[in-house]
This record gives C-alpha cells, sequence and structure tokens, in this order.
C-alpha cells in the first residue's frame, strides 16, 4: 500500500516537471523558441494583452511582465460623465423650455450649456433606457415595450444581448468608475427575486456599485430598494425625512467622495435615475404647496399659453400649431387614453384635477433641488467643470392615469376605473404616503404639447419630444444656446463615447456584436442652432404603434396601444413634414403619397432589421398578466417560510382570477401578534394576521376603502393550522372575482362572507409576498409595517391555487409539506 503511494507520487512529480519544462519552452519563452499564445492587443476590449515576459523553472533567471495585469487607466483629463434621466416628462413641463415647473438647476445647467429643441426618445421606459445602456435601437435589446411586457419574440425578450455590450462596460474597461443609482426596468420580471439569476442586474451589466430599485416604479415613501445585489430597507421612514429622490442624492454624492478619497486620478460614470415624474407622484408638502392654483385654469388652458412661451423662447418655430387634445379617430382610440374637455368637468373634479398637477409639479421640482445637491458637491470639490451632464426625459408625460386621474395608480393596471367621489377623499394627503396617485390624460396631452398624445405613442411626438439639455463647461463653449438637431435616445451612447475617445468594439468577451444604432451628437456642441442633423433615420415602434422619420419628414400610423384591436394592415397613416410642422399638425398624406409609400417600405425595412415585428396592442392586463418562463416550473402548491426576502409578484404564487387557499401552521405564546402572510400594499394585497390575539383576513381591493375584513374570536395560546379559503363563483363588469370567503381556525369555520379579488396585479412592481411580516407599506390600515410575527413560531405558509373545496387544514399541510 505504501509503494503504491510512493509510486503515485513520484508520477505526479515528474508529471509536473514535465509540464513545467513544457510550458517554459513554449508560448511564454521570449529567447526565440516558437509561442503558443495568440498575442492580443493592448486596449482589445474582447481579452488582456499579451505576456511579454519570459518564465524559466526558476524565478530568478525569469522576466516579469506586469502589462496584462495593470488595469487599464483612462487617458488623463477625461471627463467624468453624469446622465440624468427622468420619467414621464414632456417638453412642456420644465421652466426650460417654457413650462411652468421651476427646475433650477436644469435651468442653471442650461444656461452654462446646450438645449436640444428636438431630441426624442422610444415613448416608453424601459425601451428607451435600453438604448441609453447600449446605444442600439430597443427591438435590438429586446426591449420592445417594458420588461413585464416580454413575449417571446427576439426584439421582446426582456433581456439585452450578448451582442449588445453597455457602455458601462467600455467605460469601465477603459478606466471608468461605472454607478447607476434609481430606476432599473431592464431586469426581466421573474429576476427580480433573491433567488433568481442576476445576470442582467445593474452589477453585472458594467456597473461597480447601484443604488436603488430594479422594476418600472415604486412608492417613494417606502421603496423597494436594492443595494449592489442585495435587497435592503430604506435607512429612515417618512416620518424621519425619508424621499427616495434624497436618498438617491445622498448615494450619489457618497459614491463620488468614496471614490474620490481613494482614487482622486479616476473618472466616473454616473446614471442617476429618480422616481420622479413616474407615478406614484410623491412629494414634500412643502413643494406642493409652491404650485397652488398655478393649474386651476386647466390643461386646455395651459397648453395655449405653454406653446406661445416655448415659441418666445425659440424652442418651437413662430407659427408652431396646437393639435386637438384627442386627435385619434374614434374608431381607432383607446377610450382609456380620451382627454375630457375641461368645460365639462365638475367644480370638484376641476378642484381635483389642478390639484393632481400641482403634486407632480411639486414632485419634479424637490427632485431637481436634490439633483442640485449633487452638483453643487461637483462644483465643490472641483468636478464640475470636466463632467459632461446630460439631463433628460425617458418618454412623454403618462397618460397611465386614465381620463379622471386616480389616487391609485394600480386601478390602470387592474382595468378598473376611478370615483371622483372616492378619490376626493384623498384631497389633503395627495402626494402623500396615503396614496399612490396619478393625474388624468389631460395633464399628460398639457405636459406633452403642442404635440399629440403621450407616452406610449410612437408614432407621434407627444410620446417621444423629451427634454434634453448638455453640460460640459470644459467642452462646451457654446452658453445657454439652443439645437434643433434631430436626435434620439440611441445618440447618447456614441455621443459619450466620441467625447471619450473610445469605440464600442466589434467582438466583445467573444461575440460579435450589433452595430451601434445611433450617431455622435458631439459635432452640434460646436454648431449653430439650426444647422443640419447629422442623423438621417429613425424608426419607432412601441405597443402597436410605429412611425419613422426620415431627413425632417414622418410617416406616422394610426393605431392606439394596448387596444387589442390588431389588424395592422389596415391602419391608415399620416404624413408630416416636420422641418416645416414641428408639432405634427398638418397631414400630408394625401398631397405626397411617393413620399409617404417610401416611408412605409423604409419603415418595414427597419423593423425588419431591428427585430421589430411582430406588432403587439395587446392590453396591459392581457399583457402584464402573459405566463412566462421561469427557473421554477409551474404549480399549484407554494410553501413560504418566515424571515426569507420578499417574494416578487411576477414569480410568488398568482391568486388572480382564481379559487385559493392560504394556510399557515403556528404556535401562539401569550399576547402574539403579528404578520402571518402579506402580499402587495395599502393599494392592493392580502394579509393573514393576529392582532389582539384574534386572526383577521384583510383584502385590500385595489385601496378602495372600507377594506375587507375577516376576524375570529380570542385565541387561547397552542398550536394551530389558520387559513382562508376563497371560492369564485362569477366575474364582475371589469374583471374582478366576486365569491366568498372563509377564515379558518383548524378545521372550523370562525368567519365567512362575500369578497372581491383583483384581475390584475397588487402592483407593478415590489411589495412581494413577504411571511413573518409586511415589506414597506402596509396591506392593511390595521398594522404598521414591519408588523413582524412575535411571541409565537410560523413553521410555514402553504398557498393553494387548485380550486378545490376546503376539506382539512391539517391534511392539506401535511401533504403540502410532503410535495416538498
Amino acid at each position: 500500500m505504501n509503494n503504491m503511494k510512493l509510486g503515485s507520487c513520484k508520477l505526479l512529480f515528474f508529471a509536473l516537471v514535465g509540464a513545467i519544462t513544457a510550458f517554459t519552452t513554449t508560448g511564454c519563452n521570449q529567447n526565440g523558441s516558437k509561442g503558443n499564445q495568440p498575442a492580443v492587443a493592448v486596449g482589445d476590449s474582447s481579452g488582456s494583452p499579451a505576456f511579454k515576459g519570459k518564465i524559466e523553472l526558476d524565478v530568478r533567471n525569469s522576466t516579469a511582465d506586469w502589462t496584462p495585469f495593470v488595469p487599464k487607466q483612462a487617458p488623463a483629463g477625461s471627463p467624468n460623465v453624469l446622465i440624468i434621466l427622468y420619467d414621464d416628462t414632456g417638453e412642456s413641463a420644465w421652466s426650460t423650455y417654457g413650462g411652468a415647473i421651476n427646475m433650477p438647476t436644469l435651468d442653471s445647467l442650461a444656461a452654462g450649456g446646450l438645449t436640444y429643441t428636438q431630441w426624442h426618445t422610444c415613448a416608453l421606459c424601459s425601451p428607451t433606457r435600453s438604448t441609453i445602456l447600449t446605444g442600439r435601437n430597443h427591438t435590438l435589446n429586446g426591449m420592445a415595450a417594458i420588461t413585464e411586457a416580454a413575449n417571446g419574440f427576439p426584439g421582446a425578450s426582456g433581456r439585452i444581448p450578448e451582442q449588445c455590450a453597455t457602455l458601462a462596460d467600455i467605460m469601465k474597461d477603459n478606466g471608468w468608475s461605472t454607478y447607476w443609482l434609481g430606476k432599473d426596468h431592464n431586469v426581466p420580471e421573474q429576476d427580480i427575486a433573491a433567488g433568481a439569476g442576476r445576470s442582467m442586474w445593474p452589477l453585472q451589466m458594467g456597473f461597480e456599485r447601484f443604488y436603488g430599485y430594479l422594476g418600472g416604479e415604486t412608492n417613494q415613501w417606502y421603496p423597494d430598494l436594492v443595494k449592489d445585489n442585495d435587497f435592503i430597507d430604506p435607512p429612515y421612514s417618512p416620518k424621519e425625512g425619508y424621499h427616495l429622490s434624497k436618498d438617491l442624492a445622498d448615494n450619489a454624492i457618497k459614491m463620488i467622495s468614496d471614490q474620490k478619497g481613494s482614487n482622486p486620478s479616476k473618472p466616473w460614470f454616473m446614471w442617476f435615475n429618480p422616481g420622479a415624474n413616474h407615478a406614484p407622484h410623491h412629494a414634500p408638502a412643502e413643494y406642493i404647496a409652491k404650485y397652488k392654483g398655478k393649474f386651476d385654469e386647466g390643461y386646455e388652458a395651459y397648453r395655449s399659453w405653454v406653446l406661445q412661451r416655448m415659441i418666445d423662447k425659440g424652442v418651437l418655430p413662430k407659427g408652431t400649431k396646437l393639435t386637438p387634445i384627442n386627435p385619434m379617430p374614434q374608431d381607432a382610440a383607446n377610450p382609456a387614453d380620451m382627454v375630457r374637455p375641461w368645460n365639462t368637468l365638475s367644480a370638484d373634479e376641476k378642484k381635483l384635477f389642478a390639484h393632481m398637477a400641482e403634486v407632480y409639479a411639486g414632485f419634479s421640482e424637490y427632485t431637481d433641488a436634490q439633483v442640485g445637491r449633487v452638483i453643487q458637491y461637483l462644483k465643490a470639490s472641483g468636478q464640475f467643470d470636466n463632467t459632461v451632464i446630460f439631463y433628460a426625459a425617458d418618454n412623454g408625460a403618462s397618460g397611465e392615469g386614465s381620463p379622471s386621474g386616480s389616487v391609485n395608480e394600480n386601478k390602470f393596471f387592474n382595468g378598473y376605473p376611478d370615483d371622483i367621489a372616492e378619490n376626493m377623499k384623498y384631497m389633503k394627503t395627495l402626494g402623500g404616503p396615503d396614496t399612490y396617485n396619478h393625474y388624468p390624460t389631460g395633464w399628460a396631452v398639457a405636459f406633452s404639447s403642442p404635440y399629440q398624445m403621450f407616452k406610449r405613442y410612437s408614432q407621434y411626438s407627444g410620446g417621444t419630444a423629451c427634454p434634453l439639455v448638455i453640460s460640459w463647461p470644459k467642452g462646451i463653449k457654446a452658453k445657454g444656446e439652443l439645437r434643433d438637431q434631430y436626435h434620439h435616445s440611441v445618440d447618447i451612447v456614441p455621443t459619450i463615447l466620441d467625447i471619450c475617445g473610445l469605440k464600442m468594439p466589434d467582438v466583445y468577451h467573444g461575440v460579435k456584436q450589433y452595430p451601434l444604432s445611433g450617431v455622435s451628437m458631439k459635432y452640434s456642441f460646436d454648431a449653430k442652432q439650426k444647422d443640419p442633423t447629422q442623423k438621417h433615420v429613425q424608426y419607432y415602434v412601441m405597443l402597436g404603434t410605429r412611425g419613422i422619420w426620415k431627413d425632417g419628414w414622418k410617416a406616422s400610423a394610426v393605431h392606439a396601444p394596448l387596444t387589442g384591436k390588431g389588424n395592422f394592415d389596415k391602419d391608415s397613416w399620416q404624413l408630416y413634414h416636420t422641418d416645416e410642422d414641428r408639432s405634427e399638425s398638418t397631414d400630408l398624406a394625401k398631397q405626397n403619397p411617393e413620399k409617404l409609400k417610401e416611408l412605409q417600405d423604409l419603415w418595414l425595412e427597419e423593423a425588419k432589421k431591428n427585430f421589430g415585428l411582430p406588432l403587439d396592442d395587446r392590453t396591459a392586463v392581457e399583457q402584464l398578466g402573459l405566463e412566462r418562463p421561469a427557473q421554477e416550473p409551474a404549480r399549484d402548491r407554494y410553501i413560504y417560510y418566515p424571515g426569507t426576502e420578499p417574494v416578487p409578484e411576477g414569480v410568488a404564487v398568482n391568486v388572480r382570477g382564481r379559487s385559493y387557499k392560504i394556510l399557515a401552521n403556528v404556535e401562539l405564546k401569550a399576547n402574539a401578534s403579528g404578520v402571518i402572510f402579506a402580499h402587495g400594499s395599502r393599494f392592493g394585497g392580502h394579509s393573514l394576521f393576529i392582532k389582539d390575539r384574534k386572526l383577521y383576513y384583510v383584502y385590500n381591493f385595489l385601496g378602495i376603502k372600507p377594506e375587507q375584513v375577516f376576524s375570529s374570536g380570542p385565541l387561547p395560546p397552542g398550536k394551530y393550522t389558520l387559513g382562508v379559503e376563497f371560492t369564485k363563483d362569477s366575474t364582475g363588469k371589469f374583471g374582478e372575482s366576486t365569491g366568498t370567503l372563509k377564515l379558518y381556525v383548524n378545521d372550523k369555520v370562525v368567519a365567512q362572507g362575500p369578497m372581491r379579488t383583483q384581475s390584475g396585479k397588487f402592483t407593478l412592481s415590489g411589495d412581494g409576498l413577504c411571511i413573518g411580516y409586511d415589506s414597506g407599506d402596509a396591506v392593511s390600515g390595521l398594522y404598521t409595517t414591519p408588523g413582524a410575527f412575535k411571541n409565537g413560531t410560523i413553521q410555514f405558509v402553504g398557498v393553494t391555487v387548485e380550486g378545490k373545496p376546503y376539506v382539512d387544514l391539517e391534511a392539506e399541510a401535511k401533504r403540502a409539506m410532503m410535495s416538498y
């Protein structure tokens, strides 16, 4: 046995010596022997430089070469890059463009830089953000719509492909620190979970630090935060002065100051994405109060007022016309996007709608003030002059609030109408933690003036024309000037690469890359306002809408998003000469059919080249409710354990439109209390909890009061199986499920009654399913978060959606447990 061990050791020794000898007489020996390692050019993003030292058996006879192992440094004097990207903001909202919302920080940057009057986006957030992330058209990025609407086609996969390396990847590889703060919304819905893959999270997309949220929106008072690769709770509460915009600015300043403390010569790239101005519109009361009475004359009056202001500022040419507030033909329009004329509103509606605009304005200005803190820090630390700043928005103003606005935007995503009497109850608290508010479509049209429609409508500039200011004191000589050159969000990446002297590689990490879709805007820094643009074509597609711009002409298909009407081959098309008709007010299709045909053919060519097909105009509920592949197989039974991270709705049990049962094995001690199960928030969700020694189940239907409450009598200490059973028996007018709810303690029904449940999701993102506590905002007003379960033990919670009648919860619990 010992001989065998010795022999084995000898063989291993001689094999090792042989390997070393072979290694030293091939590839790395620089004394004329033939190499076997391919040389890689210095700076090639696909690999490291070749080792050019000498390796012998003895290090004393070898020559080191540090070149392949030293991280690449950016050239001396390279600028920092800061992109500030708001949500849901048309050109006519902000003071810089003539709007009523005061933006002192933006105004200051514009006074020292350039304001672009024809900068466009994809008409929706995830798509636009993907273009700024990669420089490719949104459908090449797999982002035909928001990630929640991914549909399994190449252009709408919801996953950015390897062929689209990110700007952060390239800048990090070339010596920049890379930071992302705030909104993401380019992570697949099913990946926003503690146990899911993180390949699409910011740290895996080229960013070294991240602080923000991954979904499409979040409660600004109770955000769903992620720090780097981990879910975290907000650092303090709204009562202590918390607001997400302030928190993001705090972290932005800290990231930069931390870097400068250790690597002061290293430039940085930061993408700062506040929640503003996306719903929910949340702002401190003192900022809302600044706008009291400013919007009392209504949205139509605002459009006329702001048009003249934009013309006076030179943002729009003289003679630019207003478009109708309801431009879509009735047979093509989406009723949810219609605007109610101001003179048809009741006194209460006018009061509420005007106040909703005040809240939106306060939200925007408050966030601008937080951005101002970052800018002031850059000035104080001597970094401002050599920081290139892009201050922009990702799409036009949002029409998700419906014609009557909402105090709970989740109603829109559930296809459920708002009620003015219900909404008026929130006048005094609008914009605070009690609301999840969104203004009506009239303000979406107003803040996207003078163009047609708003967010989601990619064929019209109301959806795509957005503010953009670029500031770079060291690199832009012009101060306070306008630029009329036509550009798009795909042009941001080429511009930054051009400024920094970098190139997007043809091959990255061994993958051949899609070419950039945009062109650099750097030429415009030294141009005059009306000089020709160097961009020639931009195609648009979004949720069944489509259009194309080429050299000052634009073709637009007449089709509304989210209608489910299809029949795209029957769409009529409009033609606009945007060089002469900036607002797209005069249709020239009949006068110039040849030009229209040319652009229609070009749209199809671009769509095929950019994975823009098939077109998809299915309703919001249909798209958000699509079943999508997940790492976990579909099942009817789910087991959850206490203390785990919130389970996002995209991967949690789906009880929508179904009968379901929830059961929990628990042990209650004296004075036991707290949440057993919770999913959602005060704006929609359900919760099972103990309070005052009683078992409660609350289903909060879209935040509409009163809550649907079921409770037991007092429960003495002991072991229990507690649960609920909802049996659906019909579907209501707006898709809601109606039926009977039974509350159980062991095998006894202790409460029952009629109940209704939501057809759509509890939230667009965040407020995941929790066991033993409730994250973020409480589902029920009967407790406050986190509502941690105390003086007892939760073994597990099981949820079934089989629709079978209740038999025995204890037996169900045992069986469910055995199946895992």
